[in-house]
């Protein structure tokens, strides 16, 4: 068993509901071992000043598990290993100055949680010497390794009552109600709500679509007597020989932001169909609000492990789900690769036989 006795715990990259319970879960576990916890204020930041940082007891995380967002803060900035930062001691490589303030501040292991992108800078400071224990974390669910990341859950529920609620203002309308979701490359949001929403045809990156097949599907229902549709659409969806519809591009480390594809596709359909047509995106709010208790759960399973593969040094690792189980994944074989939805996928196969259209 290992005698270190002071450890850090970050939240890096785009929040999610759970992350403040894998925090109270870590502080917990780690005091009723005798070892302290330093909070580190939004992502690697925390380790640029020493005043961005703060004990955490187990006082301080009482009440949080229910609490979506982070009380440690979190930053969506581009890569510390690609650009210098001025501190108050000065102007330092971003990363040489992560690397020493780590070992100024006293500290044996970091807990780092957080998404890709997250993950594969924490790689990057393991390679450094920096002993590193990483926490899966993003409402995509596409980090490879785990079966689930928490937050992704909460986001389903979510985009699964809103289209419960567009349901029957698309009824009484009779219009085409087209609900834009979360996901980047991975459908999965999409997937999962659109089968628990009772989506009529769901769009997902990995499977770009025919248009006129997705008009024809609905003019398909109408025809029928169902005199409305649903469609959900993934922000990373594209259509056959198309490209990503994208809100801004890659810039200075950060990342593309999707977006806007709902809205092209509403356009389509309205002239297609000749139907009303509304569109709507979910946006952040699928990111915001309360834990499910699933997420809860998982969360929690999360950081206690974490804290328990310290104890062992078990470093250079993300802890997993692998259901039933909470195990260790070794970050070079998880960074730097998406998890998307097999077309074997049984849920995709599932609602196929449905009637789903994913109108390919």
């Amino acid at each position: 068993m290992s005698s270190i006795g002071r450890i850090g715990v970050l939240t890096g990259g785009g929040d999610a509901p759970g992350l403040n319970a894998v925090i109270r879960a870590v502080v917990k576990t780690a005091s009723n071992s005798g070892i302290d916890v330093v909070g580190l204020e939004d992502s690697f930041d925390g380790l640029i000043e020493p005043n961005r940082s703060r004990i955490l007891t187990p006082r301080d995380v009482t009440g949080i598990l229910r609490l979506g967002g982070t009380i440690l803060g979190t930053t969506n900035r581009g890569n510390p290993f690609a650009y210098p930062v001025t501190t108050s001691e000065g102007v330092h490589d971003y990363s040489d100055r992560v690397v020493e303030m780590f070992h100024k501040m006293g500290l044996g292991a970091l807990i780092v949680i957080g998404g890709d992108g997250t993950l594969a800078i924490a790689h990057e400071f393991f390679n450094r010497g920096v002993p590193v224990v990483g926490v899966p974390k993003t409402i995509d669910n596409d980090i490879v390794g785990t079966t689930n990341c928490f937050g992704f859950d909460t986001a389903v529920d979510f985009a699964t009552d809103a289209i419960d609620r567009l349901h029957t203002t698309a009824e009484a309308h009779h219009r085409i109600m087209i609900v834009e979701v979360m996901g980047r490359y991975a459908g999965w949001i999409a997937l999962y709500a659109g089968v628990a929403g009772g989506a009529d045809a769901i769009l997902i990156p990995e499977i770009p679509f025919d248009i006129a097949l997705v008009a024809e599907r609905l003019r398909a229902r109408d025809a029928c007597g169902a005199k409305f549709s649903i469609v959900v659409v993934a922000e990373g969806a594209y259509h056959k020989g198309g490209t990503l519809s994208l809100v801004q591009e890659a810039h200075d480390g950060y990342a593309e932001r999707l977006g806007g594809i709902g809205a092209q596709v509403c356009e389509t359909l309205a002239r297609e169909t000749g139907k009303e047509t509304r569109s709507v995106v979910l946006g952040h709010l699928q990111r915001g609000g309360a834990p499910t208790s699933f997420d809860r759960m998982l969360a929690t399973r999360f950081g206690g492990k974490a804290v328990e593969l310290i104890q062992h040094q078990d470093f250079g690792t993300m802890v997993a789900f692998d259901p039933p189980d909470i195990v260790a994944r070794r970050l070079e074989e998880v960074v730097g690769k998406t998890k998307t939805v097999p077309l074997d996928h049984d849920l995709l196969v599932t609602a196929k036989a449905l009637g789903v259209s994913f109108c390919d």
